[in-house]
């Protein structure tokens, strides 16, 4: 019913900046919270940051100061800018989203991307 599509994933150097884009899509009739979260090879997934349909936004203390979490309401989508990359920022990157239905019968989902690999060396 919905689909979540990642890209911007790819090789950087440490330092550098990537920005990964999320595309929301299907019977949407609005999208609530969204997230970005990350597993590293060997860890359990962790969240990144957070944003609210109204903007508000929540960070992981590791990333603060350094990635920027953005969305367009009108595109149903969400973007992660990261800046000064670190090679712990290495991870798979998912896109997560709480989004309404627009079915007949409202339904509430949580939606997940199927991610996209950000690797960072030094």
């Amino acid at each position: 019913q919905v689909q979540l599509v990642e890209s911007g994933g790819g090789l950087v150097q440490a330092g550098g900046s990537l920005r990964l884009s999320c595309a929301a899509s299907g019977s949407i009739f609005s999208i609530n919270n969204m997230g970005w979260y990350r597993q590293a090879p060997g860890k359990q997934r962790e969240l990144v940051a957070q944003i609210t349909s109204g903007g508000s936004t929540n960070y992981a203390d590791s990333v603060k100061g350094r990635f920027t979490i953005s969305r367009d309401n009108a595109k149903n989508s969400m973007y992660l800018q990261m800046n000064s990359l670190k090679p712990e920022d290495t991870a798979v990157y998912y896109c997560n989203a709480f989004v309404t239905t627009s079915t007949l019968f409202r339904t509430n989902l949580e939606v997940w991307g199927q991610g996209t690999l950000v690797t960072v060396h030094s």
